[in-house]
């Protein structure tokens, strides 16, 4: 588990967070203080951030329940204004989930190279599955005769992800 008070000097967890938000993002979340609430303007012009990056990475973050706002109305002019606050507490569950969704489609994929056979044109780059290739007689729209591809070495990669993932999620 990562505590959040070393959150941002974890080299995995800045490797995610600039995926996540880039590195105006990254920037921003290094001077938010997190003990209080801020607006997105203030957050602007503190990290001299361009008003629009600010709420993208706000905007995102919150959609990984990593940051969190409250509104207040303005009794007078009826406008509102977005108080936001960091929610790193969280990151575990981010990264789990996230984890979890990239797990899912690397065991999809592995499933998926290992239960066909596949073709491919040497003119054209195009891979075909045997059921694909059979369809058109094993030749290419550009004419060429396909040849097998051997996907072994993906498949190799693929489990060996599967397998270190799996662990890591302990679905052991």
């Amino acid at each position: 588990m990562v505590e959040e008070i070393d959150v941002l000097d974890n080299p995995a967890v800045r490797a995610y967070l600039i995926r996540m938000v880039g590195e105006e993002g990254l920037t921003l979340l290094e001077n938010f203080d997190r003990t209080i609430e801020k607006t997105d303007e203030e957050l602007a012009e503190e990290t001299e951030i361009n008003l629009n990056s600010v709420r993208n990475t706000l905007y995102t973050l919150y959609g990984k329940r990593l940051a969190q706002y409250r509104r207040e109305k303005n009794q007078e002019t009826g406008w509102l204004t977005y108080k936001w606050r960091l929610r790193l507490d969280n990151l575990n569950d981010a990264l789990t989930e996230d984890m979890e969704n990239a797990f899912d489609k690397l065991d999809e994929r592995e499933k998926y190279e290992d239960e066909n056979d596949f073709f491919i044109c040497n003119t054209c780059g195009i891979v075909y599955t045997f059921t694909d290739a059979l369809a058109v007689e094993f030749t290419c729209n550009c004419g060429t005769h396909m040849e097998h591809f051997d996907n072994e070495l993906l498949l190799n990669a693929l489990k060996a992800r599967v397998a270190a993932m799996r662990t890591t999620l302990g679905k052991v």
